[in-house]
Formats: C-alpha cells, structure tokens, sequence
C-alpha cells in the first residue's frame, strides 16, 4: 500500500514543503514517483517518517537524526524513543498540575475563598524571552563575544514586560518576513532578503553592534547551536540554513 505526498501531509500534519525539504536532503525520499513527479510513500517510510519527528523534537539536528536512521540500532532507537517518553511524561505531569491549579482557582471562586497567590500559579513555567537565557549563559556569552555582552546586559536592564512583548512581536514578524521570501525561493543574497535581513540586523543592535565578522558568525550559531536552531525550524524547515545564508550575504555587502 502506497500514500501520495498530500495524503501524507494530510495523515502526518506535516506540510509537503517539509516532505520535500526530506526528499532533498536525502532523510525521507519517497518510494516511489509517478509520471509527473508526484511522490509516493509506503508504510516503511511512514515508520521512518515517525521516528524522524520523534527525534526532531527531542530537539535533534536534522543531520543527526540522518546519521542515527542511517546506522539503524535497536538500541539506539529504543533509547531514543525513551528520551521521547520521558519528555512526553515530564509535559503530562506539568499539564496536570495546571488542570489542579485551574481546578482549586474555579473551587475557590465558587466558594468565595481567597486563593494564596503562590496557590494560582503552580505549574506555571518561568517566562524566557528566546531560547537562550542571557542570564544563566552569561559566562559562555562573555567568552564568545566579550564585552559586547555587558553592552547587550546594560542596554536591556530597564526593559519592562511591555518592551520585551513588544520586541517579541517585532522578531516573529521579520522572522514571517524572511520565511515568505523562503518560501518563494528567492536566493539568500538577493537584494529584497537583504532587504529583510536588514531589519533582522537592526533588532540584533538593540542588544549590541555585531561587524562583519559577528554577525556573520551569529548566523552561523543559529545553525549549530541547538538552543537556537529550533526557533527558526519551527516556523519552516529549513529556514535557519537560509538565514544563515542570507546573515552571511548581507555582512559582506553591508557591513564592515
């Protein structure tokens, strides 16, 4: 039994983007293609295609995930599907405490108590602006990028939860931005990704002021960095590589 591309996508919620994105890189090539192009799966590559998701959200690099499917172990796999499980119980646990504090909030208000505040917000997970916690890294930061970083710490010190929301929007919205140009294939170093790398650029230099060479670098840590990576494959497969790319395009055109 074989399933075509968009039955595929439909069946995984997986976007056939994505699926071609697999093919390309030689992860998930189809069993088969018909006369036109038209990919086709069997259950092996559905099988293959689960396990490729379950170790991506382990937060796995894509070429990893290639290297662990391409020396298969049954060792290697059930350990991974172990780590996968161990998360996946981790996650249930915290929604639980969540539904018992919803709970106890509705008891609460029904009965006309008052609630200890320290009560309404067990479960609750800390706020992080980003993967990555300047706070908790700042010796890793310091050692990369020197004094940049106690710029960058006395630059943000008197943000409010206001200026941080409104920065969050700002960078998912150049993020969309670059991501559309993504998705119509218009080259890393054309002028209109430039163009939006541009704004990427300037929201980067309200923390510090990367040259040519740190900014180039920084795109190449969004790329090998795990805790960064994520954010941007999230929005597209594949979209970090490209911004990367277009980081690297737009420093030695534009900066010095």
């Amino acid at each position: 039994m074989s399933w075509s591309i968009a039955e595929v996508a439909r069946i995984t919620k997986v976007t056939p983007r994505t699926l071609r994105h697999y093919d390309a890189i030689g992860l998930l090539p189809p069993a088969w293609t018909a006369d036109g192009g038209r990919r086709y799966y069997e259950r092996d590559d559905l099988l293959r295609l689960q396990q490729i998701l379950l170790l991506r959200d382990l937060g796995m690099r894509l070429d990893t995930i290639a290297e662990v499917l391409n020396t298969p172990s049954d060792e290697s796999t059930v350990d991974a599907l172990r780590r996968h499980r161990a998360r996946l119980v981790a996650e249930r646990r915290r929604l639980s405490r969540l539904v018992a504090t919803v709970d106890a909030t509705i008891d609460s208000l029904q009965k006309g108590r008052n609630m200890a505040p320290e009560k309404m917000f067990e479960g609750f997970e800390p706020e992080r602006f980003g993967a990555f916690n300047p706070e908790q890294h700042v010796d890793e930061a310091r050692e990369r990028w020197g004094e940049a970083v106690d710029e960058s710490i006395s630059r943000v010190k008197g943000w409010s939860a206001d200026d941080w929301s409104d920065y969050k929007d700002e960078a998912a919205a150049v993020t969309e931005r670059i991501a559309a140009l993504f998705d119509a294939n218009v080259p890393a170093d054309d002028p209109r990704t430039l163009d939006a790398v541009d704004a990427h650029y300037r929201l980067v230099c309200r923390f510090w002021t990367p040259n040519r060479e740190a900014y180039t670098g920084l795109g190449q840590m969004y790329v090998d960095d795990p805790r960064f990576a994520p954010n941007y494959e999230q929005v597209r497969e594949g979209l970090t590589a490209y911004l990367r790319d277009a980081m690297a395009a737009y420093a030695n055109v534009r900066l010095s």
